[in-house]
């Protein structure tokens, strides 16, 4: 992981060096993952910022909380780590005016993620200095997964088919949607755990799958985020998983999504799933290199019509080492798929306060078409009890 973190920064600081910049501050913890090969447990809504400058022609430069710099400093390659404390003179914000010199020409950053109190600190320091966005820089760098990286993202996938397996396994009439949930968090992190070692730099990743489920059930279905709750599941019931914030490993997500339904499955809902598929399917079919990504949402909302729905939904995104990456497979987006681009790709219908039609998987974009990240029938999907 941190030789390939540290291949990526050299190649970043070959990009800067042609376009003639001179060092840029990351603080999007899915960048510096990706840059450094670390990432915190608290994150940037506690005030406590942790950034990555990056210099075109030196090494970098890692700021960090001091009782977070131990770990940080055994998790990362980069050698030059500066520490700032919450009293006193030892600030971040004079940790990073150290970095950056009293009168930079111009100060790169990530201008839609960048946190306010950092903003407003170079915007206070520096007044009339040029901020300039990085993104698209370094974002043209991640749409294109190196084998190591689709590694990582096929043992990631694994893990999501354990999460789906045990979801599937736990409906039954009666049942509670929060049971479902714990039963996926044990089996995704059981699979993880399976992946990774007590030694080296595994030992900081941990196996335990997180944040709160995504599930509906019943009428509610329709509601596309709604969290897992107490309520039981009736015959009938649709039942929809999304691991969309969940299925992910060594800081790589995916998408994945199944709809199962308890005991057998009514007409209208077979029919509204049906098309789901039939559009996720028909997305699916259409991914190849040359094509751009609106043609491959095209092809499903053709599906969508052909069977009398309409969808607000984009048939798909980008993934990688954050939740959302460039390019979305929607109307408008011309950009051009190339082997090695990986995409979360989605079939979605609502029918308000009745029921739903969903599916989702992970897949890579080849030579000639795509391959699957994520596996289960792609099919009505009944409980098991």
């Amino acid at each position: 992981m941190l030789e390939h973190a540290k291949r990526k920064t050299s190649e970043l600081q070959q990009r800067m060096r042609d376009e003639k910049i001179g060092f840029a501050v990351f603080t999007d913890e899915s960048s510096i993952a990706y840059l450094a090969g670390f990432w915190g447990y608290l994150g940037i809504e506690f005030g406590r910022p942790t950034l990555l400058v990056v210099h075109a022609d030196g090494p970098p430069t890692v700021i960090t909380p001091l009782m977070e710099s131990e770990m940080v400093a055994e998790m990362t390659w980069v050698e030059d780590i500066r520490v700032w404390e919450d009293i006193g003179q030892r600030t971040w914000g004079r940790a990073l005016a150290e970095t950056l010199g009293d009168k930079p020409r111009e100060v790169w950053i990530e201008k839609n993620s960048i946190p306010a109190i950092v903003r407003n600190y170079l915007d206070e320091t520096y007044p009339g200095v040029p901020l300039k966005d990085i993104s698209s820089l370094l974002g043209e760098m991640r749409m294109i997964k190196t084998d190591f990286e689709i590694g990582v993202m096929t043992e990631a996938g694994q893990i999501a088919a354990a999460m789906m397996a045990a979801a599937h396994e736990s409906l039954s009439e009666g049942a509670l949607e929060y049971e479902s949930a714990i039963a996926v968090i044990e089996a995704g992190s059981r699979k993880a755990a399976g992946f990774l070692t007590d030694t080296g730099w595994d030992r900081f990743v941990s196996p335990m799958i997180h944040n709160l489920q995504i599930l509906q059930s019943g009428a509610e279905t329709s509601m596309v985020h709604r969290r897992a709750g107490v309520r039981a599941y009736r015959k009938f019931d649709p039942v929809y998983f999304c691991f969309c914030n969940m299925a992910q490993f060594k800081q790589y997500k995916l998408g994945f999504d199944r709809m199962f339904h308890i005991g057998d499955v009514t007409d209208q809902a077979r029919d509204v799933q049906e098309a789901a598929i039939a559009a996720q399917q028909a997305a699916i079919a259409a991914i190849r290199p040359g094509i751009t990504a609106e043609d491959v949402a095209a092809a499903a909302n053709e599906i969508y019509r052909e069977r009398g729905y309409e969808t607000g939904y984009r048939t798909g995104r980008s993934i990688g080492v954050a939740y959302l990456e460039a390019p979305e497979l929607k109307e408008g987006d011309k950009t051009v798929l190339k082997p090695g681009m990986t995409f979360a790709v989605d079939g979605g219908i609502s029918v308000d306060g009745v029921t739903a039609g969903r599916i989702g998987d992970s897949i890579v974009v080849t030579a000639t078409g795509s391959d699957y990240i994520t596996d289960y029938p792609r099919q009505i999907l009944l409980s098991k009890h």
